[in-house]
């Protein structure tokens, strides 16, 4: 079921076990050949797929499309909310509901930027409604083992307008790809170190990261699947139930 599309009344009606599906998504540049809502398009398409396959079991949001992106503002075009903004958006969606009985809240994110405040955000509301279920993934968490089977570039994950962003794009929107402008991107430190922040301006040269010359509908196609299967049967889980259950005793020869 899709929220924006029912009335006041049809709500009111609702089970109660349903999971309110927010998505998350940006509005920031991805390089030279990808569109600045590139995140939100992605994150809608397996949102609404997974609304297809369990409409029953989930009431599905617009997307939050304005999300924490301030490391990308040096690009001209990108927009971000600070993070206590982007974190008050989630919590007014499901502040807005609870009072009418829901219960059950899942982010399903598009944008890497967003990760950590949708933790907090889930995290501030546990907190303050312990009997609720707050949970919070990106999509790319469902794809992992299709996109490094997928993948033909040296890099077998999820980047940044990369090759897996630039393939979903070319299956779920071609004519919004700039496919004579594809290119391999991004700055590598030397020697290697884990734990600098830099803003994407640092790490790129035209704002991407990943090897997009490989992307193709196809691999697109088979990443955007198994997002969608995965998210789906994880929705279907929180809407269902599941306990929580002590550890298997260890066997002796383990210990």
């Amino acid at each position: 079921m899709k929220l924006a599309e029912l009335t006041w009344m049809d709500v009111e009606v609702l089970s109660r076990d349903v999971v309110v599906l927010i998505p998350t998504g940006s509005l920031e540049q991805h390089g030279p050949h990808l569109p600045l809502f590139t995140d939100s398009l992605i994150a809608t398409a397996v949102a609404q797929g997974v609304e297809q396959a369990i409409p029953e079991q989930v009431l599905l949001t617009p997307t939050l499309w304005l999300g924490a992106s301030g490391h990308h503002l040096k690009f001209p075009g990108s927009l971000s909310a600070d993070f206590d903004t982007y974190m008050g958006a989630i919590g007014s969606v499901v502040q807005s509901l609870l009072p009418h009985g829901f219960r059950r809240f899942y982010v399903l994110n598009g944008h890497g930027g967003n990760t950590s405040p949708n933790d907090m955000a889930m995290r501030k509301l546990k907190a303050l409604y312990p009997e609720g279920t707050f949970a919070h993934s990106g999509y790319f968490a469902f794809c992992e083992q299709a996109i490094a089977h997928t993948l033909e570039g040296p890099l077998k994950g999820m980047r940044h307008a990369c090759e897996a962003e630039a393939s979903l794009m070319l299956h779920l929107h071609p004519n919004l790809v700039r496919k004579e402008k594809l290119r391999d991107d991004g700055l590598i430190a030397e020697p290697p170190v884990k734990g600098p922040v830099h803003h994407f301006d640092e790490i790129t040269e035209q704002g991407s990261f990943g090897y997009a010359t490989f992307a193709s509908a196809e691999k697109g196609r088979t990443i955007f699947e198994a997002a969608v299967a995965g998210a789906t049967e994880e929705l279907r889980t929180i809407a269902t139930g599941y306990v929580l259950r002590g550890l298997e005793p260890a066997q002796e020869s383990t210990r």
